[in-house]
């Protein structure tokens, strides 16, 4: 009886989760202005359901858009009648995520050497990871909880130290729940720096004067819900007064052009806001830390997907005083990146780069004082997209942690 009770309870978890078969991802190409503005107007038909991958910015810049089937024949008449070029670049998403959920390897690992990195796992695996590398590095790694998210779940970091009171580097990984392949990167960076210390010389000489401290969960209930439920969902899980949709982007919550272009207000978009400045207690969590620290040199939060290195600013036009500087170290890491294997990444501004975003978290540190705030878009440029094959995991974190200590070595060398 107990087996048949199981069976019907991992059928039921199956058949809980969204399907997207016959989604499409279109890549769409505006030619001009009024084409964007047009694309851009696709948002508000809240009943057509459309998921903006990547969003409306500027002429000739790629919009990807992911269309349910119920709306494509409408989606398609509208891009065609306006004669905006589009293309299909995934034709059936679900096709894709079958094949990563059976990517995934079912099982638990006893230390991080028997770990598979090269996989993507739950919420419970990730933490059981944290654990074991902590106990398995005793003086050297160690756990912070620097608070809970809205249902409860720790926000766990990964501190790395040799000393007392060092000023520190931060990374975070997984704001946006969706973006697998930044949360499995944050592995991967962890057991590096694990391995790497004491045989590697620029790391040793890191931690011989910096802490580096890693979250690679940093919105556990979305990502939750990705295994779960919606594995296309982006943001928090908490509820907002007067409208069914739940949640916030924990990456436009931030103080710094809060509610400005590149943010919603309306709840049931994926860049809603959210009711206040660090409203989200994902993202309050973090702000107190930074706060409370005080010797945080460097901020990097890594996201997924465009390939692209970006720093301050995202909600504002106007040049930081230290972009000559920011751009030259963005351009030594992406070369670095593209050393092992030709991987192509643009960089700049995010404003100018990729799109205007207010409430951003590296705006937000770097008008805190951390000059070195950057902000990693991984593979790919969008044939996967968010559900990039597993395959693909260790190549990107393999190649991100060739720029990642370009920017740490520069943090490390000139605060």
């Amino acid at each position: 009886m107990k087996g048949v009770l199981a069976l019907l309870a991992l059928v039921a978890a199956v058949t809980s989760m969204e399907d997207f078969s016959g989604q499409q991802v279109l890549r769409i190409l505006p030619a001009n202005e009024e084409q964007v503005t047009l694309v851009h107007d696709l948002e508000s038909y809240e009943d057509l359901k459309l998921d903006f991958w990547q969003g409306p910015s500027r002429p000739e810049r790629f919009i990807d858009i992911r269309v349910p089937f119920f709306s494509l024949q409408d989606v398609k008449v509208y891009l065609e009648s306006n004669n905006i070029q589009y293309s299909i670049m995934i034709e059936d998403l679900q096709t894709l995520l079958d094949e990563e959920k059976r990517d995934m390897k079912i099982g638990r690992a006893h230390s991080t050497d028997t770990f598979n990195y090269g996989t993507y796992h739950t919420f419970d695996e990730i933490n059981t990871f944290i654990n074991n590398l902590v106990a398995e590095n005793p003086g050297f790694v160690s756990k912070v909880q620097i608070g809970s998210s809205y249902q409860g779940r720790p926000l766990n970091v990964l501190k790395f130290s040799t000393g007392a009171n060092r000023p520190a580097f931060w990374i975070d990984t997984g704001i946006h729940s969706r973006e697998w392949v930044s949360q499995a990167s944050g592995l991967w960076f962890a057991k590096k720096i694990v391995k790497d210390f004491g045989s590697d010389p620029s790391l040793t000489a890191t931690l011989n004067k910096l802490d580096i401290f890693l979250e690679i969960v940093t919105n556990p209930d979305g990502y939750v819900y990705t295994h779960t439920s919606n594995r296309m969902w982006r943001k928090t899980r908490s509820p907002n007064t007067g409208s069914t949709c739940i949640g916030a982007d924990p990456n436009r919550n931030w103080d710094a052009g809060f509610g400005g272009g590149g943010s919603s207000s309306n709840p049931c978009t994926e860049t809603y806001r959210g009711r206040a400045a660090h409203s989200e207690p994902e993202v309050k969590a973090i702000v107190d830390f930074v706060k409370s620290h005080g010797k945080i040199k460097g901020f990097v939060s890594i996201h997924s997907y465009s390939q692209m290195l970006l720093y301050p600013y995202g909600y504002t036009t106007v040049r930081t005083p230290d972009n000559a500087e920011l751009d030259n170290v963005a351009r030594t890491a992406v070369n670095a990146l593209a050393s092992l294997y030709g991987t192509k990444y643009t960089y700049g501004s995010i404003i100018t780069t990729i799109y205007q975003a207010s409430g951003g978290s590296i705006d937000w540190t770097y008008n805190q004082g951390i000059k070195y705030s950057y902000t990693f878009e991984l593979r790919d440029t969008g044939r996967y997209g968010f559900a990039l094959p597993a395959n693909q995991i260790i190549p990107t974190a393999e190649e991100t942690w060739l720029a990642l200590t370009k920017l740490i070595e520069h943090t490390r060398d000139n605060s």
